[in-house]
């Protein structure tokens, strides 16, 4: 293995046993050890990391891509000064794409359309229908819906999260509703004689991959017709967003209320800093229209 490429392992491997994924990262630092080892170069050089960020396909792009490369080399050069740390040129300040956020009769409407779909395995139609009703009930991430066993569906509507974005576990509880309408899809899946333990399975009796869940979703959105207009169409991770923006509507106005509820909320949703929660929220109309209210009171001589 050229000694750049084994640089980037054992940077990987450190990065990793202190809880980074690196899923993306790791793509782009071995990529970029290959591009190098094709010029020569046993070290970081600037020129080249540059050379190589310059291909990427958007200024978003070239930006992570030094970042990345700017990284592995500070953590090298420490070591060895030989290795050049790239100053990044690339500015591509990451924007927050605005999110879709679902009315109770949209998301009843996606759950309903799931009985439309083609019966392509047995489950298929009950599966879609519990994932995305789980979804809009948990504000769970797609992954760690797809990511659940049924060793993690604990005694009285519990959710067991294991190791999940930052490497944090956690029990999610249920509302009855939702405990309810899981416990009929599994009613359903234990009579499919399989050895995968996976609560939510595909055609091959295994996890569904993210991206048939993306395609399949995008089938149910045109199924319920929601939508179909926007130049930029709603996804299945707006569901996160939806769950946050009305949770924050069933709040009481009252600033102690408020402090304890994006406690619990950011728990819920396994954040590890409540900025990570702000970023899930939306101004909806009648959000708008209780923060006004609550202004006006105040302004009246009440209180908050």
């Amino acid at each position: 293995m050229p000694a750049l490429a084994a640089d980037v392992e054992r940077y990987l491997a450190l990065r990793q046993t202190l809880g980074y994924k690196l899923r993306n990262t790791s793509g782009n630092l071995r990529v970029f050890a290959s591009f190098a080892a094709s010029r020569g170069d046993t070290h970081v050089r600037a020129s080249t990391a540059l050379e190589w960020a310059t291909e990427g396909i958007s200024p978003y792009n070239r930006h992570i891509r030094l970042r990345d490369v700017g990284l592995l080399a500070r953590f090298l050069h420490a070591e060895d000064p030989l290795h050049e740390v790239p100053f990044n040129l690339f500015h591509a300040p990451k924007r927050r794409s605005l999110p879709y956020i679902y009315t109770a009769e949209e998301i009843v409407q996606l759950i309903g359309a799931a009985s439309h779909l083609r019966q392509s395995y047995p489950l298929r139609r009950r599966v879609y229908a519990t994932l995305i009703g789980l979804l809009a009930a948990t504000g769970l991430r797609i992954s760690e819906a797809l990511d659940l066993r049924l060793g993690d569906l604990l005694p009285d509507g519990v959710l067991q999260i294991r190791r999940t974005k930052f490497g944090k576990s956690r029990l999610v509880p249920l509302h009855p509703t939702a405990a309810r309408g899981l416990e009929g899809y599994l009613e359903e899946r234990r009579r499919v004689v399989v050895t995968d333990d996976h609560v939510f399975l595909s055609a091959s009796h295994q996890r569904i991959a993210s991206s048939t869940v993306e395609y399949t979703f995008r089938r149910l959105r045109q199924i319920a017709g929601i939508a179909s207009a926007r130049t930029r169409p709603p996804r299945i991770h707006d569901l996160r967003h939806t769950f946050a923006t009305r949770a924050l509507q069933q709040c009481s106005t009252r600033r102690e209320a408020v402090e304890r509820h994006f406690v619990a909320l950011a728990t819920y949703m396994g954040h590890t800093d409540i900025a990570h929660t702000y970023w899930y929220l939306e101004a909806t109309p009648d959000l708008m229209a209780d923060i006004a209210a609550t202004a006006e009171a105040f302004l009246s001589g009440g209180s908050i």
